[in-house]
């Protein structure tokens, strides 16, 4: 058949598959184009891939259905959360079918004893801590972004200001319902915290960005909110004393709940955009959480020790509106950021190395963004190794994204040299899937067998992960 043949009848299969789906969820299937636009980006710069039609499925049962239907059409499907992603994660290269979960927002179970719950995928985080703070209760992964699913969450393997105590979404998940390929349903892990009994399908999924499976629902972990929170600002002298002090700070294991570095670029965008009047200076956030007594010793020490790096005004508080308004700010960032130059576009991009090398792998990364002139505040989770750099860029001037290319190039090639990982917590899309194979070398022809074993046909978010 020829080129143009196929070509017909892939959009006549594709029609039927849209049919089916019309009469499966009446007018919760849309094709306007602005419904589409809208799920076709994430927050970065990278262009618009709308679907072909967005779906709102209401629970398990009719996301299977959707993906059973798609399935038997040879139709793509690409998971949407909240559009929070940053590597173009929901973006519908081949068209297809965007699966909006939003809909899929209960909260179905808290276990205050076992410190556990289940919730549907649509749900935030926001409002799983308003139901869990009943209980005295609260969910910590906070990768900034309010209206971030929990779903979404789970697929991109998110992480945030809490990582440095509480981990990462793949320490605080026990278990998924999810969706496979053939609509096929499936549950891993439970509510037990460990369990040794076969393959861990839960870690597969987590951090798969929706290429083996739609992730419906989560079994997460809560922790007891802290007796006594505070917090404190310190800005530095320059930024290797900045980065050596948490450095030394997990050296030492003080057990802080968030240590977050903003650069003097980063530091001015912050004051203009949440009306702060830090000075301009490379700062770090802290917070602490435990007992009253815990709290000020965490404190006293950590005082201490950036004293010793050229710590200049520190500054420490358990007041709940300064601490509201502290991480505020760092959650707008990347707004602040973008507001240094209006008009243009973030790129956002973050690496993470071995605690030993961020001095280093910072100091290096701000000497090539000064040699190549391009703007990109510098600000991270310092406690876990992983820093990011905002790009504020014109995706139309050429030149500018090849000095911002070259920049994220040398900073991957020198994560992976220190034994890092081209990203921390961004993941991958198709944003990086180059970085992705010079990180794991032959280690990627083992994903794809996974790929092609659980989605022989492909439709699962094709084009993310890894290259077709």
């Amino acid at each position: 058949m020829s080129e143009s043949g196929n070509v017909d009848r892939a959009e006549g299969s594709r029609s039927r598959a849209l049919a089916e789906l019309r009469e499966l969820l009446g007018d919760r299937l849309s094709t306007a184009p602005s419904v589409r636009e809208h799920h076709g980006r994430d927050e970065s710069y990278h262009p618009a891939h709308p679907p072909d039609a967005v779906a709102f499925p209401e629970s398990t049962r009719e996301v299977a259905s959707s993906v059973e239907i798609c399935a038997r059409h040879r139709c793509p499907v690409i998971p949407f959360g909240g559009g929070t992603s940053l590597e173009g994660g929901v973006a519908a290269l081949e068209g297809g079918v965007s699966l909006d979960l939003s809909g899929l927002d209960r909260i179905l179970e808290i276990h205050p004893d076992d410190l556990d719950c289940r919730v549907e995928a649509g749900v935030t985080r926001g409002r799983l801590n308003r139901a869990a703070g009943d209980h005295g209760l609260f969910f910590p992964i906070d990768p900034g972004a309010d209206t971030a699913t929990l779903g979404g969450m789970a697929a991109t393997r998110a992480s945030g200001t809490n990582a440095v105590r509480y981990g990462t979404l793949r320490e605080n998940v026990l278990g998924l319902t999810a969706v496979l390929a053939d609509g096929q349903v499936i549950r891993t892990g439970g509510r037990a915290r460990k369990s040794a009994a076969g393959y861990d399908l839960t870690r597969l999924l987590v951090g798969s960005e929706g290429t083996l499976g739609v992730i419906t629902e989560v079994q997460l972990r809560l922790h007891g909110l802290p007796e006594a929170i505070a917090t404190a600002v310190c800005p530095f002298e320059d930024l290797d004393g900045a980065v050596r002090t948490a450095i030394e700070i997990i050296q030492w294991g003080v057990p802080v709940a968030r240590m977050e570095l903003l650069d003097e670029v980063q530091i001015e965008a912050t004051n203009r955009y949440s009306d702060r009047r830090d000075p301009l200076r490379p700062t770090l956030f802290f917070e602490f959480h435990g007992s009253p007594s815990a709290v000020a010793e965490q404190v006293a020490t950590v005082a201490r020790l950036a004293g010793e790096h050229g710590g200049l005004d520190w500054r420490s508080s358990d007041d709940p509106a300064e601490r509201a308004a502290l991480w505020h700010a760092r959650h707008h960032a990347y707004w602040a950021a973008l507001a240094l130059r209006p008009g243009a576009k973030g790129w956002p991009t973050d690496v993470c190395v071995p605690i030993s090398r961020l001095a280093e792998c910072i100091a290096e990364t701000r000497l090539d963004i000064e040699s190549e002139g391009v703007t990109a505040p510098i600000l991270g989770h310092v406690g876990d190794g992983n820093f990011h750099l905002v790009f504020v860029v014109d995706p139309e001037d050429p030149g500018e994204m090849d000095r911002a290319r070259r920049v994220n190039e040398r900073m991957v090639a020198r994560a992976l040299a220190m034994g890092g990982t081209c990203t921390g917590e961004h993941g991958v899309g198709y944003g990086k899937i180059d970085s992705l194979e010079a990180e794991h070398g032959s280690g990627v022809e083992v994903m794809r067998r996974i790929k092609e074993a659980l989605d022989p046909d492909g439709i699962l978010n094709p084009g993310k992960v890894l290259r077709r």
